[in-house]
């Protein structure tokens, strides 16, 4: 299965790992840079090597949590970042994962995932988001692949995908992303419906 622990701890185990590039992600270095409030509560679920994670911790941000499916890539991560607090490292598979937070980082985990798993996923960002909460970050919009993740998409698909539960504030191509991903990203920002 190509969401399951094995699969991803081969992956890592292997350095299998294309979409990781090495730093965090520019657009999302530049939206941190504008969050004011260094207590607001932060998720980044399917983590991975979590650079996005230390560079918030490092710029003094002390409520971040990290979930990952992968034992062995969060182990390398509380190496790397000694100082990152342990309770907040969650290994365990994202849609068990409880807690309430003020806003969720996206960074290809929803490519990750298998495409039927997607209106689950956008359940659980809603259920784990507080009142006005926001899931923020990168999506796909290019095709990719149909037989293994990445899974890619397009703004019409997501835009259906996540306005039953979100309000839109932002999805638009991303302007400041990566050389090799230029012009293939959708930087989004939504807002929690109340239902």
């Amino acid at each position: 299965m190509h969401n399951g622990a094995d699969y991803w701890e081969k992956k890592y185990q292997n350095k299998d790992t294309g979409w990781d590039i090495g730093h965090p992600s520019t657009p999302l270095t530049h939206y941190f840079d504008t969050i004011k409030d260094k207590s607001l509560k932060i998720l980044i679920p399917g983590a991975g090597n979590a650079y996005e994670a230390e560079y918030l911790h490092n710029k003094g941000y002390n409520n971040v949590h990290i979930v990952d499916i992968s034992k062995s890539v969060l182990q390398s991560f509380s190496i790397r970042v000694p100082s990152f607090p342990t309770p907040h490292i969650h290994n365990e598979d994202f849609f068990i994962h409880s807690g309430n937070y003020d806003i969720i980082i996206e960074q290809t985990f929803f490519c990750a995932l298998l495409p039927e798993l997607r209106n689950t996923y956008v359940e659980k960002m809603h259920l784990l988001l507080k009142k006005e909460g926001l899931l923020v970050g990168l999506l796909f919009k290019i095709p990719l692949y149909d037989d293994h993740p990445p899974y890619g998409g397009n703004k019409e698909e997501y835009i259906d995908l996540f306005s039953k539960k979100f309000n839109i504030l932002k999805m638009e191509t991303s302007y400041n992303s990566i050389p090799p991903r230029a012009g293939n990203e959708l930087f989004i920002k939504l807002q929690k419906k109340e239902q």
